[in-house]
């Protein structure tokens, strides 16, 4: 590339000019990029300054540095990770100072297993492979707090195991399946590895609008994934209201309703009423409810509950290949879900997200950002041009999710933020390097 283009020569316009040649292919994956004292040489600038470029770049996941051996535009990273999951993967620590990146709960505010791990036998109970698969004690908690009643329950691995195992049974090569834009990037990917189309539905702050379900339905889907609460990455939740209006849309279909699929992810951390389209569909939804964020993402468990003759299907699937969720984990979540000081614990920690996010929103309103405080763990921030955003933040030592992989088509620029995970005490200077890389450009 021609360094003598480049107007800007501070750390950030150094990185944006390379950002810019990347995607625009004049740097190819592979491609090395000039030394650090080349590159001063040329700019006039001090070698620091160079560095300080080469590290933005390099908390973008944009770059990679090989020791002497030099910088190098990074490769496609983690070919097990699907195509919009590897654009959420970034480098190393590398000096940074937070990752704000990742969607992942507080650590400090997940319930403390120790308990619940003493009292699991020190023995794997189960002695025969076709034994029940949900732990019955589980399933009557369960359907005590399910939003609706619903004629089966069962327990599988994580809510995109969940959504996973919902949309195997239902879609197939040539089906549409309607997905949130922005929304959860893996879902995305998964109706793609089907064979199926996306077909693409808007957001405000109530949650998915009318029209745009109305508009999708005309594509004759065969499923429609909504998140009902703690948007991911937009942290809106589904109103009672927007409930009823969604419902009023699908049953004009009459016997052509699609099916439902609800991922409640962060049911245990949401502060908004527990709505579910099942209250008026239960024939046509089927609702998964995670624990990873509010009781410890390695648990690995969530539940799913429907139509006995779907989630029948779901069972006997998982039959032939995983079989069962562990029931030593489903007796430790049991124990989470009717211990005083797990249910304290997270209460706790439902509490401290809220008060994160009002005051990260808050310092952004007295910036001149205006945005809504959300629900769960994520704020989704409008910036003026999503790149020089990631790296202005890199440039800080703050790591954000770009919007591309979160949306189905183009749209305006984005970044997620993890805002779950910013203290109060950090939440002013973060607020600050926020504001200041939604205008950068």
């Amino acid at each position: 590339m021609d360094l003598s283009t480049i107007a800007d020569r501070t750390p950030q316009g150094i990185a944006g000019a390379f950002s810019r040649a990347v995607r625009a292919g004049d740097l190819a994956p592979g491609d090395r990029l000039p030394t650090v004292r080349d590159v001063a040489a040329e700019l006039g600038v001090s070698p620091a300054t160079v560095s300080a470029a080469w590290q933005a770049l390099r908390r973008t996941g944009l770059v990679v540095s090989r020791g002497r051996a030099g910088t190098y535009v990074r490769d496609t990273p983690t070919p097990w990770l699907s195509p919009r999951q590897r654009g959420l993967v970034g480098a190393g620590p590398d000096g940074l100072r937070l990752d704000l990146s990742r969607g992942t709960p507080d650590p400090t505010l997940l319930p403390d297993l120790g308990p619940a791990l003493h009292r699991v036998s020190q023995r794997a109970g189960t002695l025969a492979y076709q034994e029940e698969p949900v732990l019955p004690e589980l399933r009557e908690v369960l359907l005590a707090s399910w939003p609706y009643e619903t004629e089966a329950i069962t327990v599988v691995d994580g809510a995109t195991d969940g959504v996973a195992r919902m949309l195997e049974q239902v879609a197939s090569y040539g089906d549409r399946v309607v997905l949130e834009s922005p929304g959860f990037p893996p879902f995305f990917d998964l109706v793609e590895a089907l064979g199926a189309e996306v077909v693409p539905v808007a957001l405000d702050g109530s949650g998915v609008t009318p029209e745009s379900l109305r508009r999708a339905l005309d594509a004759r889907p065969v499923a429609v994934v909504l998140q009902p609460r703690a948007h991911n990455p937009t942290g809106v939740s589904m109103t009672q209201a927007r409930a009823q209006q969604l419902v009023r849309v699908l049953r004009r279909r009459r016997a052509d309703v699609p099916w439902i699929v609800e991922d409640d992810h962060s049911s245990g951390i949401s502060v908004s009423p527990d709505v579910s389209l099942g209250h008026w569909l239960p024939d046509r939804v089927v609702h998964v409810r995670s624990f990873s964020k509010s009781h410890g993402p390695d648990l690995r468990i969530a539940a799913l509950g429907g139509p006995a003759a779907i989630v029948d299907r779901i069972v006997a699937r998982r039959m032939l290949g995983p079989a069962w969720t562990s029931r030593m984990v489903q007796t430790i979540l049991l124990d989470l879900l009717t211990s005083s000081q797990s249910l304290d614990e997270v209460g706790e920690a439902r509490r401290q997200y809220m008060a994160r996010q009002r005051t990260l929103a808050g310092a952004l309103v007295a910036l001149g950002v205006h945005v809504a405080v959300p629900d769960g763990i994520n704020l989704w921030l409008p910036v003026r041009e999503e790149r020089a955003a990631l790296l202005h933040l890199a440039a800080s030592g703050i790591r954000v999710a770009g919007s591309s992989p979160f949306l189905a088509v183009d749209g305006e620029p984005f970044v997620r933020v993890t805002s779950g995970l910013v203290s109060p005490d950090d939440a002013a200077d973060v607020a600050t390097a926020l504001a200041a890389a939604a205008v950068a450009v």
